[in-house]
Formats: structure tokens, C-alpha cells, sequence
């Protein structure tokens, strides 16, 4: 971790100094970090990147600090002043966003410490040998469908899914890495900035690997040459847009690279290993609210980065739009910046037969918005050259706290509905053996695309139409009531969970829908936006409630459900509790179901467990 001189902590307008151990307190009460980079922005830029304050460390040196080395300096450090300033729950917001992982999370998540490590460490076997979910989809083409074979399991099972073991993770917020199962072991990461390895049976923990931000990503493991004893590479990125390599067997790290230099940048989808290369997704924070006019907006770029998997040397780099360049002054002074924006939110999907890559696109942050902002890509795989592109909503330039009095010159002219492509691609062959690729939107179409003809449209299907008649708030919601992290399909179908609530599914072949099931208890209301994952006969999709529902993929009727959201006795012994489940969806493999529980967008309904499900 970069040092710095206390003399220049001092230039800090809000930051500085020396380690500290906060006080305990509830999760649920600071997990909103990017509400920290709210304050920043609004408390901070007026020095932190201005060139006019010269001893003010830059926004990119204050990212490379721990939260506690940051959160001390707010309350009993050199800049107690400022500080006094925020409220707790700001600085340590702040501390944890800035930092990229939650405060305490350094020395309590080691493996080393914990009472579960396992007896010994067995040669990692083939991944191919033995069931396994790989990744964010499963396989390169996204399809979040596991094989009867190696899901163990048959909708006859699936009522009889009982826990089986439950891992906490130490100091944890937020548990939003998805679970990779591979040869009989589970490799999660985690906001605290560990990853570890666990023994799917048992849940004991084979070894942790400290990262310098939090992960939120899923591990795609593949093999590795010339590094010596290691066969296997464990592979992923961080909240400061580092991607790493680990050896699967015991955890130690073979290469790091960083990916983009701009100090928000983060990695927030898994790379798709494919033929000893990495296809890395590059997104940012900067949208959520560059609106503040200490803040140079924009400048930040969605991209797609090509790895060597074996050394993490960089093969290609795909920006989704051109270099921003300077624009006009806002009525501060500070300069702004465009184009901007194309977060790639999403894994990217491989195709073999086209010798192509394809991901979806973020809105823009500048007007004009590109056309390669909410849209599918497609770049050539050799050299990341791009082939086509399919634009589902032109004219989205967006950015947080740019509505009603809050709205300052930084801002889009107008603000666009923030219609991101957030899910990975789906890539199906149908029968008769054509092919598509399906994704979907937030406010509910799902688009089935001709990777074989440019990405000419083949169907269009709206799942969560808008309500004409719905004004203010409601209208909002009627609008993005679709679509965010993806689906699953199967020969016959794709299902979707909702953001409105619930899940769809639809002919692979026509988009016709075929049946919906709303899953809210009389009286509530629930986001299912989640990941959905399939076997053969069920599909599996959690919610905000923190519930994860089975149904049948033949009716859409429900034939089992779990409560996460609750306290659980882990196998590692540490404090732990469930609840929303919004982003990533159940891993499926081998009898039995992963899931992290715990993932909340706004801070309420937070948790820090990984649980595992298998039938008695």
C-alpha cells in the first residue's frame, strides 16, 4: 500500500493520517458507500484533484489508504475538524468507499485465524472432472443453465433442500460475490477485500487472499503454463479496477495488473476465461453523483480489457467511446469533459464461431450520449476491434442527484432514464441451428439479436410496460420495473426475475411469454431483480426480501422457498446474517445450491453470509 508523509496528510481537505479501530456498529447503518462518494465529491474535489492546492493528495492516492487510516483522520486525526463536519455515518461511508473495503475487514478476515481451516489440501482435480459453475454463467455463453449432470439435482430434490452450512464473512456489509463451485470447492470474494476457498461439502476454508479492495465479482478459474507447480489460476478484479491471479490450489498470487488508471474505475462483473485468455469488463462510480460542481465531470469510460491469463500482460483494450476531451467551464470554474460513460456492468459472452466477444453497455454521463451506450457490443476476440453494435435506447446521458433543485450545470440537459445494460448476453443455438443472442433491459424489453447477420434484430419483447397513466414517482418505478442482472435459458426457454417483482419466462424462439409468477407476500413489495439460475425443470431467483424462490420452469408454479434473511450459527464461527439478495444469483452444482446473502443497494436489509444448500 502507497505510504504517504504526514506532511502531506496534512494538505488533506478531509483525509489523513494514522490507524484507529472505530467502534462497532451496525451493519445495516453504513453499508451505502456510494452514498461516500457523494461526500466526497460535494465535500472534497474542491482540493482533492484541484492543481490549484498543491499538498492535497489526489483523489487516486486517498483510494490507495486503508478506511481506518481515513476514518481516523475525520475523528480524532489532523482533520477532526472537517470531520465534525459529516456525520458518522458519512465518514464512514466515505472511509469505506474511498478505501474500497469496509472498516475492521484487515486483520479479522484471514483464514488463518478461523476455527474451520481444513484438515489438509488434496491436489486440485481437472475442473472438467467434476461439477462445476464457473464463473458468472456457467459457460462462456451466459446462460446461467446447469446440466442435470452436474447440478445433482432434480426438481423431485429440490423441496428438500435443507441448509447445510453457513460462512460469515468477517466485518462484512454487503455479500455480493457470487459463489464459484470448482472441483468440489467454493471460491467466493467479498467486500471485506478477502477471497477465500472452501470445501463445498463442509464449508471448512482451505485459504484466504488479501486483496486491496473489495470484490464483488464472481471467480472464473481456468489453467495457467509457465508458472511453475500451479496448473489452475483463480481470477477476478477489485473495487480499484486491479484484476488478480491466484493459484487455485493454496491461494498465492501469480499477477496483478490494473486495468484503468481513473480513480473510480472498479471492476464490478467476473471475467470470462476463455482459452488461457481473460475478457475483463471495466466500469465506475463516477455517474452516481458527479453532479457537484467542485467535480470536473466526466471523464471516467467503460472498456473491455483482453488478459493473458497465465501473466496478466494486456492483449487489447476496447474503450466503449472515444477519449473525453475538454468541453465547456462549469459556473465554478472547474473544467469539464466529453464523451463519457458506458460502464460495462456485465460478463463478457464468448463466441467461438464468430471469433467474437459481446457485453452489454452503460448509459452516458455527457450529451450527446455515443451510440454505443446502452447497447450490446460486439469486438473481435484477436484484437478487440469493433464489429457491431446494437443500441437500445439512444439520447441516455445520466447522472445521480441531477433532478429537481438539486440540478447544476454539470448536469445532462436532460437527465436520461438510466436505461443500462447491466446483464451478460445470453448466446443460444436453437433448433434448426440458428443462433441468438438475447439481453434485456431495465425497463423490460428482452431483444434477441442474429450474432450471424450484424446483430440484426430477430424479436423484441416488452415484459414490464409502462403505465400510461402513472405520474411522479410511480411513473419511474412503472418504467424500470424490468430487467438488471440477467437470466437464465434453457433449450426452450428464458426466464427473468423482475425488478417489479417476480419472474417471467419466454420462448426462446418467438419471445412469446409463456407464463409469469409474482412471488411478493399480500402487502409487500419486492425487487427480484437478481440473477435467475436454472437446472433442467426449475429456475432460481432471490429477493430484496432476501428470499429465494424455485419454480417450475414447465407452469411457473413455486416449489420451494428459503428465508435468508436471519441470523445464522457459521461453520467459521463468525457473527453472521442474510438478507437482500439483488445482484448475483444461486451457484448450482454437485447436489447442492450457493448463495450469498445479503446484498442491499440502499444499506437497509444488509448481510455477510455465504449458505449453502444440499438435500438430506
Amino acid at each position: 500500500m502507497r505510504q504517504i508523509s504526514l506532511l502531506v496528510i496534512t494538505g488533506l481537505c478531509t483525509y489523513g493520517a494514522l490507524y484507529s479501530q472505530p467502534p462497532a456498529r451496525p451493519a445495516t447503518q453504513s453499508a451505502g458507500t456510494e452514498s461516500g462518494f457523494a461526500v466526497f465529491q460535494g465535500r472534497c474535489m474542491g482540493c482533492h484533484g484541484n492543481p490549484n492546492v498543491e499538498r492535497a493528495p489526489s483523489p487516486a492516492a486517498i483510494r490507495e489508504m486503508t478506511p481506518e487510516r481515513i476514518y481516523q483522520a475525520l475523528t480524532t486525526g489532523v482533520m477532526k475538524g472537517q470531520g465534525d463536519a459529516l456525520t458518522e455515518d458519512q465518514r464512514r461511508m466515505v472511509a469505506t468507499f474511498m478505501s474500497g473495503r469496509p472498516l475492521g475487514s484487515l486483520q479479522q478476515g484471514d483464514a488463518k485465524s478461523m476455527p474451520n481451516q481444513c484438515s489438509g489440501n488434496p491436489p486440485l482435480s481437472d475442473p472438467s472432472s467434476a461439477p462445476e459453475w464457473n464463473g458468472w454463467g456457467v459457460t462462456i455463453a451466459n446462460t446461467r443453465f446447469q446440466s442435470a449432470k452436474d447440478a445433482g439435482l432434480a426438481p423431485a430434490d429440490v423441496p428438500r433442500l435443507k441448509l447445510k452450512w453457513a460462512f460469515g464473512f468477517p466485518t462484512g456489509l454487503s455479500a455480493y460475490g457470487q459463489p464459484s463451485v470448482v472441483s468440489g470447492r467454493v471460491f467466493v470474494g467479498t467486500d471485506v477485500g478477502y477471497i477465500y476457498s472452501l470445501d463445498a461439502k463442509t464449508g471448512c476454508v482451505y485459504w484466504s487472499y488479501q486483496t486491496k479492495g473489495a470484490v464483488r465479482n464472481a471467480m472464473s478459474i481456468g489453467a495457467v503454463k509457465g508458472r511453475g507447480a500451479t496448473r489452475y489460476g483463480v481470477f477476478f478484479g477489485d473495487a480499484h479496477a486491479n484484476v488478480y491471479g491466484l493459484d487455485a490450489q493454496d491461494g498465492h498470487l501469480l499477477w496483478t495488473t490494473k486495468v484503468d488508471d481513473h480513480f473510480v474505475a472498479r471492476i464490478t462483473a467476473a471475467p470470462t476465461y476463455y482459452d488461457g485468455r481473460l475478457y475483463v469488463p471495466v466500469s465506475s462510480s463516477e455517474e452516481f453523483t458527479a453532479a457537484t460542481l467542485d467535480y470536473p465531470c466526466c471523464t471516467s469510460r467503460g472498456s473491455v480489457v483482453a488478459l493473458d491469463a497465465s501473466t496478466g500482460d494486456r492483449i487489447w483494450k476496447t474503450f466503449v467511446m472515444d477519449e473525453p476531451k475538454p468541453t465547456k467551464k462549469n459556473s465554478k470554474g472547474v473544467q469539464n469533459y466529453a464523451p463519457a460513460g458506458g460502464s460495462v456492468w456485465n460478463s463478457p459472452t464468448v463466441d467461438p464461431v464468430r471469433n467474437a466477444v459481446y457485453f452489454g453497455t452503460g448509459d452516458g454521463e455527457t450529451e450527446p450520449a455515443p451510440k454505443t451506450t446502452d447497447a450490446i457490443m460486439a469486438v473481435d476476440i484477436k484484437t478487440g476491434k469493433m464489429l457491431w453494435v446494437y443500441q437500445s435506447h439512444a439520447d441516455d446521458a445520466f447522472l445521480g442527484g441531477c433532478n429537481g433543485a438539486s440540478k447544476t450545470d454539470n448536469c445532462p440537459s436532460e437527465n436520461g432514464p438510466d436505461l443500462d445494460i447491466g446483464n451478460s448476453p445470453i448466446l443460444k443455438t436453437l433448433p434448426g441451428g440458428k443462433r441468438v443472442l438475447v439481453a434485456a433491459t431495465k425497463d423490460g424489453n428482452v431483444i434477441a439479436l442474429d450474432p450471424d447477420n450484424n446483430g440484426a434484430v430477430v424479436w423484441k419483447t416488452n415484459v414490464s410496460p409502462a403505465d400510461p397513466n402513472a405520474k411522479g414517482p410511480a411513473a419511474f418505478l412503472a418504467r424500470l420495473g424490468g430487467i438488471v442482472w440477467g437470466g437464465a435459458a434453457d433449450d426452450r426457454s428464458l426466464y427473468y426475475g423482475l425488478s417489479r417483482g417476480g419472474m417471467i419466462a419466454l420462448q426462446l424462439t418467438t419471445g412469446e411469454r409463456l407464463w409469469y409468477t409474482p412471488l411478493a407476500k399480500p402487502g409487500t413489495r419486492v425487487n427480484n431483480a437478481a440473477a435467475t439460475s436454472a437446472i433442467s425443470g426449475v429456475a432460481f431467483v432471490g429477493g430484496s426480501d432476501g428470499r429465494v424462490h424455485a419454480l417450475s420452469t414447465a407452469d411457473g408454479k413455486e416449489i420451494w422457498e428459503v428465508e435468508t434473511a436471519k441470523t445464522f450459527q457459521t461453520v467459521n464461527q463468525v457473527p453472521a446474517h442474510g438478507g437482500a439478495i439483488s445482484s448475483a444469483g444461486p451457484a448450482i452444482a454437485g447436489g447442492m445450491l450457493f448463495v450469498g446473502s445479503g446484498y442491499a443497494v440502499t444499506g437497509a436489509n444488509s448481510g455477510n453470509v455465504l449458505l449453502a444448500f444440499g438435500v438430506d
